[in-house]
């Protein structure tokens, strides 16, 4: 007995050493990524602008289904509700190891925040804007993809290539239902509060079966004296203009682009959904722009989702875009689009994928310069902005494979 006395002592020295020492917030940081690679046809290529030599072209594809990428994000619990939440996510080419964006180390999100169940989450850096963040869970790029399926050239924004740069972003809770998300993006020019800024609201409702979103952006352009028009743009991604493709090629020199969109959601069973989306797209020319008159576009699409079996997961996708006359222009571009997709399980984490899609343009438009008249050109999506069709039609297949860690 005598000799336990001593052990007792150690035991209660090293409770009251282990009581001393101070608790810290729980904190956790996952590492996650994908890779997505595969093979396209396209019927016509050719280089944005050109309206000649097209010739079809098969090549690797990557990033369609989702694109690649390597992320880590993380939190921590500051007590009361409240966590710290960061998020660091770089795209990049699996066919070739490049980066997905040139001179960007984490091109598609890095930013940094606070979260509370009760008052909603604050985050700033670069990240997707209110627009994009309420509109997404209806955008036709869920099942049909952006590569192959976003409304042509992208032109409304419902793809992820939207990314703003030194973003404020607040979200809040669901609230019966309602959730509100706004973000105002500073490009920091000197002298100029607006020039280059971009912000944007929204509102989304979800319940049951049922599911909303109504949302409203603009991007502030370059205006003269400041350099190429959009380069200091805050979603300008190194220097590229946002939303460049056969669409809206002739528009570059626009000094504002507003979208405003509205995207629904029905889910009849487990096996069952559709979503539909509106958009209208307005090209606001200033004292320095090429074209005179405000160009619009009003897009409206349907996208049908059936998952038959665990493993398998069909949809069927059209849309159709029409622009306003203006500039000149009595016969307005019109964009007619078909999309087919068929994912299929080989696990939780690997998919085969097949992709199908076909576009008709018709209509003029004006050309790269701003002021001549062509005619209007096919561009599926937004896989194939630099590369679009030198004719009125274009065809596009793609089959890939997709893991995710």
């Amino acid at each position: 007995m005598k000799n336990s006395y001593p052990q007792i002592k150690l035991a209660l020295a090293g409770a009251t050493m282990i009581s001393a020492i101070p608790a810290f917030a729980q904190s956790s940081v996952t590492l996650y990524g994908i890779v997505d690679s595969g093979f396209g046809y396209q019927s016509s290529s050719t280089s944005l602008g050109s309206t000649s030599g097209g010739h079809s072209a098969f090549k690797m594809i990557n990033g369609v289904w989702a694109g690649s990428r390597i992320g880590l994000k993380g939190g921590e619990d500051l007590g009361a509700g409240t966590k710290a939440i960061f998020t660091l996510e770089e795209g990049f080419n699996s066919a070739t190891g490049a980066m997905a964006t040139n001179n960007l180390m984490f091109s598609r999100q890095a930013f940094v925040g606070v979260t509370n169940a009760t008052y909603g989450s604050l985050t700033a850096g670069r990240q997707y804007a209110a627009y994009y963040q309420m509109l997404s869970p209806y955008s036709p790029t869920t099942w049909i993809t952006g590569f192959y399926g976003a409304h042509p050239g992208d032109v409304d924004g419902l793809d992820t290539i939207y990314r703003a740069n030194n973003t404020l972003l607040y979200m809040s809770p669901s609230l019966g239902g309602f959730k509100f998300s706004g973000s105002y993006s500073l490009a920091g020019i000197p002298g100029s509060v607006s020039r280059g800024a971009s912000w944007a609201a929204a509102i989304q409702y979800s319940q049951g079966p049922v599911g909303l979103a109504i949302a409203f952006s603009r991007i502030n352009n370059s205006t003269p004296g400041g350099g190429s028009f959009g380069t200091d743009s805050a979603t300008s991604n190194a220097g590229a203009q946002a939303g460049v493709s056969a669409v809206t090629n002739g528009y570059q020199t626009a000094q504002a682009q507003q979208r405003f969109a509205v995207g629904a959601g029905y889910t009849f069973n487990s096996q069952l959904d559709i979503t539909a989306t509106y958009s209208n797209v307005q090209y606001i020319p200033g004292t320095g722009s090429s074209f005179r008159n405000e160009a619009i576009w009003n897009t409206g699409g349907i996208v049908l989702h059936w998952k038959p079996t665990v493993a398998w997961d069909l949809a069927t996708g059209y849309s159709f875009t029409r622009a306003t006359k203006a500039n000149g222009i009595t016969s307005s571009a019109q964009y007619q689009q078909f999309n087919l997709s068929q994912y299929y399980s080989l696990s939780k984490r690997t998919g085969l994928y097949a992709l199908e899609a076909y576009q008709r343009a018709s209509g003029k438009t004006l050309g790269s310069n701003g002021t001549s008249i062509i005619n209007a050109t096919a561009t599926l999506g937004d896989g194939f902005n630099s590369t679009p069709s030198s004719s009125r039609s274009m065809v596009g297949v793609g089959v890939g494979l997709i893991h995710r860690f």
